[in-house]
């Protein structure tokens, strides 16, 4: 059985897949390749992030690379409203993508406020 840090990696894992896929349908315009770059790096950068701080050497350490998780998935919401809103991927709903990056994001922050009580 897996643990909840487990279950939350391989949340992450799926959300950078999903990203994955809406970024290469994105590759047709200068407009979409700039901004697929965009979401690319901060949305898989948020797991990979998330994986340093179960890795994290002290409570400072883990705390500091939560709240870069947080800023990767707030970066990351912000590139998947303004495609939506542009229209780029007409053929594609990105609402199942910015639901998750709000959920990720909700677990990530209580999670930074957890930590931060535990001092």
């Amino acid at each position: 059985m897996e643990n909840k840090a487990d279950q939350l990696s391989d949340r992450f894992l799926a959300y950078a897949v999903d990203i994955v896929k809406i970024t290469t349908l994105m590759r047709r315009s200068q407009t979409g390749r700039e901004l697929a770059g965009q979401l690319l790096r901060s949305g898989t950068s948020s797991g990979a992030n998330y994986e340093e701080a179960r890795g994290a050497q002290s409570r400072a350490d883990f705390l500091h690379k939560l709240q870069i998780v947080l800023k990767e998935l707030r970066e990351s919401l912000f590139w998947l409203r303004l495609i939506d809103k542009s229209e780029i991927l007409k053929e594609h709903h990105l609402d199942a993508a910015i639901l998750e990056t709000k959920q990720l994001g909700n677990i990530i922050a209580k999670s930074v406020v957890t930590a931060k009580n535990r001092k």
